[in-house]
């Protein structure tokens, strides 16, 4: 099955938590890779997102080391929502 990865940058203006990081991340920008597969049998090219994952920065490290974590993109989305409205 074809797959990709789509890059994105998830700015964050508030400090935020997401399940499966390790406790509250610092406000800033962070990258993002969503998977995606190939949905077979349409006439049209058509992907469906199987995986998100975020890009921590590496605590207690000198070197530019990230952790590349599993996230659910809809808690994502969330967040990121969240954050907009406390800037408003």
């Amino acid at each position: 099955m074809a797959t990709r990865t789509r890059r994105s940058i998830a700015h964050f203006a508030a400090p935020f938590t997401l399940r499966g990081l390790d406790g509250i991340q610092p406000a800033g920008d962070y990258d993002i890779d969503e998977d995606e597969e190939m949905i077979e049998g349409l006439t049209w090219l058509a992907y469906q997102r199987v995986a998100t994952f975020i890009h921590i920065p590496a605590r207690n490290s000198n070197q530019r080391k990230t952790q590349l974590v599993a996230i659910d993109y809809p808690e994502l989305e969330t967040a990121l929502k969240q954050d907009q409205e406390t800037i408003k």
